[in-house]
């Protein structure tokens, strides 16, 4: 199993990563559900801050890089953020301006460059060594704030028994991921779509995922699908659309078009078009934060453009009016 961005990352250096930043936190006094602001974008450093808080048992609060200033303070007075990590010179900036407003907090952040065998915080490293935190099934595992889209942005709590599920039922129920695929989720790692479709489904398999640090345009997709050739590849509507429309986009022929599976997003017109330009069907779907992935999801060779799909196995689903009557 690897983690390819500039180079590829295999699992014994993540693993040792992810000890020298969790240890890294501990030793500048976090503890258990204490927890840490994570801005960071989709290079190796997530993975390793995201997944060195957990073992740790801290908990992080994974947030978008491209938010504004008044939605980071909510966001740190809302989770109480003990520390944040962020490279971005851009995003450290915002975090001072909202420090003033969140009083709790304020000269505790930690503006970290995640490196390749140390991670640092003032004249403090990380060790090699970290034993995994005493945790319960009920523990808080991590935050994600929502969309906000419909409402204020909200931070869903996701539990520790409940992470693996989207591995199981999405991952392998719906996919077929196995350690032989190759993974590239323009949906970024920061929400909960794409942490599956990147880490949770890599991690649980040991297939290869591809991690891009920048925004997901046509061009920037295209030429990652034809540097990686994934075999399995995850968009959202408007990417599918904005790809579409681009004179860029590969000729049937090309090995960029041919993806065994073609992510999740658009269904009738667009998804028509897709499967006339590249023989490869799109499988819509439907989830939420709250849920860490899909519920409902059509099948490889099972899609009816226009449907959402049918219920992802292990789970349930019942149609309910306004006043919750089926």
């Amino acid at each position: 199993m690897r983690f390819w961005t500039t180079g590829s990352i295999y699992l014994r250096e993540l693993a040792e990563r992810v000890n020298r930043f969790g240890s890294g936190l501990q030793a500048m006094g976090l503890a258990m559900e204490h927890r840490v602001l994570l801005a960071l974008t989709d290079t190796i450093d997530f993975p390793t801050a995201f997944l060195g808080a957990i073992k740790s048992g801290i908990i992080p609060v994974a947030v978008n890089t491209l938010l504004t200033s008044r939605d980071y303070e909510y966001m740190l007075c809302d989770s109480r953020a003990r520390r944040s990590s962020s490279r971005s010179s851009c995003f450290r900036s915002l975090l001072r301006s909202c420090q003033p407003a969140v009083p709790e907090t304020r000269d505790r952040f930690w503006h970290s460059c995640i490196r390749p065998r140390s991670v640092r915080g003032g004249s403090r490293e990380g060790s090699l060594e970290l034993a995994p935190a005493p945790t319960t099934c009920d523990d808080p595992c991590f935050w994600l704030y929502s969309s906000g889209s419909t409402a204020r942005r909200r931070p869903p709590c996701t539990c520790i028994r409940a992470w693996p599920s989207p591995r199981i039922c999405t991952g392998k129920g719906v996919l077929g991921v196995t350690e032989k695929d190759v993974l590239f989720s323009a949906a970024k790692l920061v929400f909960a779509y794409g942490l599956g479709n990147a880490q949770t489904f890599a991690l649980a398999t040991g297939a290869t995922a591809v991690l891009m640090a920048e925004r997901a345009t046509p061009t920037s997709v295209f030429k990652r699908l034809a540097e990686t050739k994934p075999s399995i590849f995850y968009a959202v509507p408007t990417l599918y659309g904005a790809m579409l429309a681009s004179p860029e986009f590969p000729k049937r022929n090309s090995r960029a078009a041919r993806l065994r599976i073609g992510g999740r997003g658009l269904a009738g017109r667009p998804g028509r078009r897709w499967k006339e330009r590249t023989g490869v069907d799109i499988l819509e779907g439907i989830g939420s934060t709250e849920m860490l992935h899909m519920f409902i999801s059509a099948r490889p060779g099972d899609v009816r453009y226009g449907a959402t799909g049918k219920p992802v196995p292990g789970y349930e689903l019942r149609l309910v009016d306004e006043r919750g009557l089926r």
